[in-house]
């Protein structure tokens, strides 16, 4: 089991100080871009957003960079690198776009809305000899970093089944969320792709052979032909290698929180758990358990939120160009777009 959450690729010629474009400046988008801002490891020269008042409040983190009047008035301004925080249907191509331009991209998840865009944009970012980032932000926590650690050590043995849970009391408030052309699906595109990142990402290469998965809305069980995404999906997945996935996921569910969110690895020797405390979306630990006995490996504060950003800035610096590891962003796609089709057959 080797996790690789940095990059992998052969050292190419550094960019030094990136320069930097935001295209989408919402809540997360400012939030990533906070983040890079406060680490002092890239120039943020530009912002743009469709709302004039977010693009400003951006502004306000990053005095020195200026508003844009979009993707192809920053395209042409030599930036080195686009951070995409849009709406999903515009994802793929938007990040197409640019890394045809020659600039690296780091894009908010989902990257696509089915596994063919987001091939579509790994085959663009190796055409282009170009690093490409999602923000699949919980490989980031500290939780995530130690469980990792101990897989690769061996700690629990064989991993055998892993238990994913996230459960949203409030889901998203924007209508585009609920629109599945726009979106790709529901609590599972929107939700459920971060543990099974997560879970793949954990457990190594591995193939999946079976996938059996239920999707609801409203209470009521989806079938084929019908054009409504999920508010709750429970699914499992089956791998060549011998390893049970479950996952459920919903939005608006009276689990009597704000949140759970749960990643469990069962082993032959032990457990480990990565889990939220107290329906926190934010305050995370990691534990590791021994048959009744549990050790407590981190708990919060963790300043997690936008690590992934930040190591992208950083690894752009080093190396702008492609890696490898990015074409794992398939497979977690794939692996979504099989749970959609056996909960809709």
């Amino acid at each position: 089991m080797k996790p690789q959450p940095f990059s992998t690729a052969p050292a190419a010629p550094p960019v030094g100080r990136p320069k930097l474009g935001f295209l989408g400046t919402g809540r997360i988008g400012r939030n990533r871009l906070e983040a890079i801002a406060r680490s002092q490891t890239a120039d943020i020269a530009f912002v743009a957003d469709t709302d004039g008042a977010m693009a400003e409040q951006a502004r306000q983190l990053a005095p020195e960079s200026e508003r844009s009047q979009g993707l192809e008035a920053m395209l042409d301004s030599g930036i080195d690198g686009l951070v995409i925080a849009t709406p999903s249907a515009l994802h793929a191509a938007q990040a197409i776009r640019a890394l045809d331009a020659g600039i690296a991209v780091f894009c908010q998840k989902p990257l696509g809305r089915d596994r063919g865009e987001v091939e579509d944009v790994v085959s663009a970012a190796r055409n282009a000899d170009r690093l490409l980032g999602v923000d699949l932000s919980y490989r980031f926590t500290t939780g995530a970093q130690l469980i990792a650690e101990r897989l690769r050590r061996g700690d629990i043995g064989k991993v055998f089944a892993v238990d994913l849970e996230f459960h949203n009391a409030y889901g998203p408030d924007k209508a585009w969320f609920y629109d599945r052309f726009l979106s790709g699906g529901g609590c599972v595109i929107d939700l459920g792709v971060h543990l099974v990142d997560m879970a793949l990402w954990l457990l190594g290469p591995c193939d999946i052979r079976h996938v059996e998965s239920a999707l609801y809305r409203d209470g009521r069980r989806l079938v084929s032909g019908s054009e409504d995404v999920e508010d709750f999906a429970a699914a499992t997945l089956e791998t060549v290698q011998g390893v049970t996935i479950r996952l459920t996921c919903s939005w608006r569910l009276h689990a009597g929180c704000d949140a759970v969110i749960r990643a469990r690895f069962f082993g032959e020797k032990g457990g480990l758990e990565f889990a939220n405390v107290g329906g926190s979306f934010y305050d995370f630990t990691a534990r590791h358990h021994l048959q009744t006995a549990s050790t407590e490996l981190c708990g919060p504060p963790d300043d997690w939120s936008g690590r992934a950003a930040v190591d992208w800035v950083r690894r752009l610096a080093r190396n702008p160009g492609y890696d490898p590891a990015c074409e794992q962003f398939i497979a977690v796609a794939d692996a979504l777009d099989r749970i959609y089709q056996a909960g809709r057959r």
